[in-house]
């Protein structure tokens, strides 16, 4: 063997191997997908995720070729919806919006049918949304440090208002208290526009609610924010305070929706989703839509999303336990 053909063997066979290590992405294009692809969602018709999801869904089937079809699965602790994708083959043709409901679902029920962990292929974050801490503009509270002093002087005597029992709203509250050491009442009331009547006739001196259930009376003028609930200050209310900021350091507390697939799902597909999504979530007019609705369009690595279920999880868990809500 000359010592050309022994080279242009090694070179053969070097470029082989490379191509059995990586499957490259053109070649679950070729195949992926074969059929519209769903999305089930656990949440209804109309609300923020579900607009969201539809927004992210027509960009998402202009990326992959196909349609993608959004379902409407409500239920508690997302089950109906898991089981749903979860019945299907790991071939990516069903896919799932996954959220920090999720997690606190897994710490909130004795058991679920389900592991968020074990039983899912995370692929992208869609978007993370802040809780906003807000008053009636006649209150006397301009701040959540007043607010927090006052809590301090009269325990017991102020109110906290928001939605059902373990949801992302009434869990934020609970956190609260612990972090700041402060005794107020939790008031958990059917829905948002209930908690902003019960604010406004000052049944609750605070109410815990994401940007979009209070946007229109922010806008007029009708409800203060106090604080917002992330690690920096909400791109919607720039010039409000973080909780952190407001006193109580290192209080956090942020809402997410992301897409997930049942485990077993082809890295290959994983990694074609995951791509389709930056894309699609890196468009202005997406960026912009988003902001509508009170979020901050952003897409993740898989490892990413994973690691924000985790740690959701034992930080959900963290507060159900202290709170003393009972497990369902």
């Amino acid at each position: 063997m000359t010592h050309n053909e022994y080279t242009r063997r090694q070179c053969n066979s070097g470029f082989l191997a490379v191509l059995a290590a990586f499957p490259l992405v053109a070649q679950a294009q070729q195949h992926y997908p074969a059929r519209p692809v769903r999305l089930i969602l656990p949440f209804g018709a109309a609300g923020v995720a579900d607009v969201t999801a539809r927004l992210a869904a027509e960009r998402l089937a202009e990326k992959l070729g196909q349609r993608v079809v959004v379902e409407n699965q409500p239920g508690p602790g997302g089950i109906a919806a898991a089981r749903a994708v979860l019945s299907q083959p790991a071939d990516g043709h069903t896919l799932g919006l996954a959220s920090n409901g999720n997690a606190v679902a897994a710490a909130l029920y004795r058991a679920l049918p389900y592991d968020p962990l074990k039983d899912f292929s995370p692929i992208s974050l869609l978007g993370a949304f802040d809780l906003i801490l807000a008053t009636g503009t006649g209150s006397e509270f301009t701040s959540l440090a007043d607010f927090i002093g006052a809590a301090r002087a009269r325990p017991g005597a102020l109110n906290v208002g928001t939605i059902n029992v373990g949801s992302t709203q009434h869990l934020g509250a609970a956190l609260l208290k612990s972090m700041s050491g402060v005794d107020f009442q939790i008031v958990p009331y059917r829905g948002s526009p209930d908690v902003l009547v019960a604010l406004l006739r000052n049944d609750v001196q605070l109410m815990v609610d994401f940007y979009a259930a209070m946007k229109s009376n922010l806008q007029d003028g009708k409800v203060r924010a106090l604080a917002s609930s992330g690690a920096k200050r909400s791109p919607f209310i720039p010039d409000v305070p973080t909780v952190a900021e407001s006193g109580v350091a290192h209080y956090e507390a942020v809402s997410w929706n992301g897409i997930w697939a049942r485990s077993g799902t082809a890295p290959d597909i994983v990694e074609l989703l995951n791509g389709a999504i930056r894309e699609s979530l890196g468009t202005a007019e997406i960026k912009e839509r988003f902001a509508e609705l009170g979020i901050e369009a952003q897409a993740s690595t898989p490892d990413e999303l994973r690691i924000r279920i985790e740690r959701d999880l034992a930080k959900w868990r963290a507060v159900i336990d202290q709170a003393g809500i009972p497990k369902q």
